[in-house]
C-alpha cells in the first residue's frame, strides 16, 4: 500500500469534503488528465486511472467509510489481514472487508446499496466514414436503441398512486446475513435477499409501461461529431447517450469506433499522406511541370531533370491535420516512370537512334553496377 497516494490528495479535497465537493473535484481532475485531451501522454493516463480510482471509493458512502476507517486495507482486495480467534468467528462490520478481498470466503461479498444511483451501460457501435471525413472531420446522424427512463413512472417502476415497499426482510439492504456452524466456529456470511431478490425494495403494484423496470426501449437518432484527423480504429465518446441509469444515475455513453473507408490514391502513415505518381521517361530526364492530387485539390510541383524512378518529394502541410488542433502533416509522391507498350516502327526508330547517342556516362547506376559485378 505504500506506492498509492492518499485518494483526498489524488483529488486534492480534505477528508472532510461533502458529496457536492468530492464531484466537483473529480469532474475537474478527470477533465485535466483524459486521454482525449492528452494524447500518447502515459502520465496523464496513468493519472486519470488514479483519480477515477480515487472517486469510485470517495463516491461510494459504503467504501468511503472503510476507508477513512482502514485506508486502502479497507477497500484494496490485493491487501491480506489477519483475524484473532477467540473461541468463535462472528466478524461483524470487518467481515464485509474480507467479504471485498476474498471474494465472499468471510463476509460474502461486498455490500453495496441497491437503491443507490447507478450509472448506466454504455452503447458500443461502429461508424464508417471516407478517408476526406477522417481527415477533415464530419457531422454524421447514427440510431440506436436505448433503454431510457419511463416517462410513465419517471423510472419508480410504480403504477400511478403507490410507492415501492422497503423489503421487511433486509430492510432495504437487498442483502440478509447468514450464520454457518463449522468445525472452525461460526462463520457469518451475506447472500442476496430471496424476498426481494437482492433489490431492497418491493413494487406490488408495476407500471403497465416499463413492467416495474423504471425503463423502456426507445430509438434515438443522435449526431456525432467526427473530429478532424481520426484514424482507422479510433472511437470518440458522446457523454450521456447511451443506457439510462439506476435510481437516479447518470446514464452511460456512447462509444463509436471509426472505421475509414480505403482510397483509391492515398494512404496514411500518422499525420502524412502517401501515394505515387507515374511519369514518363521524356519528364525524367527533361524535368516538367506536374500536376499533383492531394486531399485539397490539385497542386503543381516542378519536377527536375533527371530524376530516378522511386524518387519521393515533400508537399508541406498538405497531410493530415492532427487531432488535437496542432498543424497539419505533408504528403509524401513517389514518382515512377513508365515504361510505354505497344510502339510503332517510327517510335522505335527513333528511340533506337536516341539510345545509339547515349554512352556509359549518361547511366551512373547502370555503370556502376557492372563495375561492381567486374570485380
Amino acid at each position: 500500500m505504500a506506492d498509492k497516494r492518499d485518494y483526498y490528495e489524488v483529488l486534492g479535497i480534505s477528508k472532510g469534503a461533502s458529496e457536492d465537493e468530492i464531484k466537483k473535484a473529480y469532474k475537474k481532475m478527470a477533465r485535466k488528465y483524459h486521454p482525449d485531451l492528452n494524447p500518447d501522454n502515459k502520465e496523464a493516463e496513468e493519472k486519470f486511472k488514479e483519480v477515477n480510482e480515487a472517486y469510485e471509493i470517495l463516491s461510494d458512502p459504503g467504501k468511503k467509510a472503510r476507508y477513512d476507517q482502514y485506508g486502502h486495507a479497507g477497500v484494496d482486495p490485493n491487501f491480506g489481514a489477519g483475524a484473532g480467534f477467540d473461541g468463535g468467528f462472528d466478524f461483524g462490520d470487518l467481515g464485509d472487508i474480507f467479504g471485498s478481498f476474498f471474494g465472499g470466503g468471510f463476509g460474502g461479498g461486498r455490500r453495496t446499496n441497491p437503491n443507490a444511483p447507478q450509472r448506466g451501460e454504455s452503447i458500443r457501435l461502429s461508424l464508417t466514414i471516407s478517408f476526406e471525413e477522417a481527415a477533415f472531420g464530419c457531422s454524421k446522424e447514427v440510431t440506436v436503441e436505448r433503454m431510457e427512463q419511463c416517462g410513465t413512472c419517471s423510472g419508480s417502476g410504480c403504477a400511478a398512486g403507490t410507492t415501492p415497499e422497503v423489503c421487511p426482510e433486509c430492510h432495504g439492504s437487498g442483502q440478509v446475513q447468514v450464520r454457518r456452524q463449522t468445525p472452525m466456529g461460526v462463520f457469518a456470511t451475506s447472500a442476496p435477499c430471496g424476498r426481494c431478490g437482492g433489490k431492497g425494495r418491493i413494487i406490488h403494484q408495476p407500471c403497465p409501461d416499463c413492467k416495474g423496470t423504471g425503463a423502456v426501449r426507445k430509438r434515438r437518432t443522435i449526431k456525432a461529431s467526427i473530429p478532424a484527423g481520426i484514424d482507422n480504429g479510433q472511437t470518440i465518446s458522446i457523454r450521456g447517450q447511451g443506457h439510462t441509469g439506476k435510481n437516479g444515475g447518470p446514464a452511460g455513453d456512447l462509444l463509436i469506433t471509426i472505421t475509414v473507408r480505403p482510397h483509391e490514391l492515398f494512404r496514411r502513415d500518422g499525420t502524412s499522406v502517401l501515394c505515387e505518381a507515374p511519369i514518363t521517361f521524356a519528364q525524367a530526364v527533361l524535368g516538367a511541370e506536374l500536376e499533383i492530387p492531394t486531399i485539397d485539390g490539385k497542386v503543381k510541383y516542378e519536377l527536375p531533370e533527371g530524376t530516378q524512378t522511386g524518387t519521393t518529394f515533400r508537399l508541406k502541410g498538405k497531410g493530415i491535420p492532427s487531432i488535437n488542433g496542432r498543424g497539419r502533416g505533408d504528403q509524401y509522391v513517389t514518382v515512377y516512370i513508365e515504361t510505354p507498350r505497344s510502339l510503332n516502327r517510327e517510335q522505335k526508330d527513333a528511340l533506337k537512334k536516341f539510345a545509339e547517342t547515349m554512352g556509359d556516362n549518361n547511366y551512373e547506376e547502370r555503370r556502376k553496377f557492372f563495375k561492381k559485378s567486374k570485380k
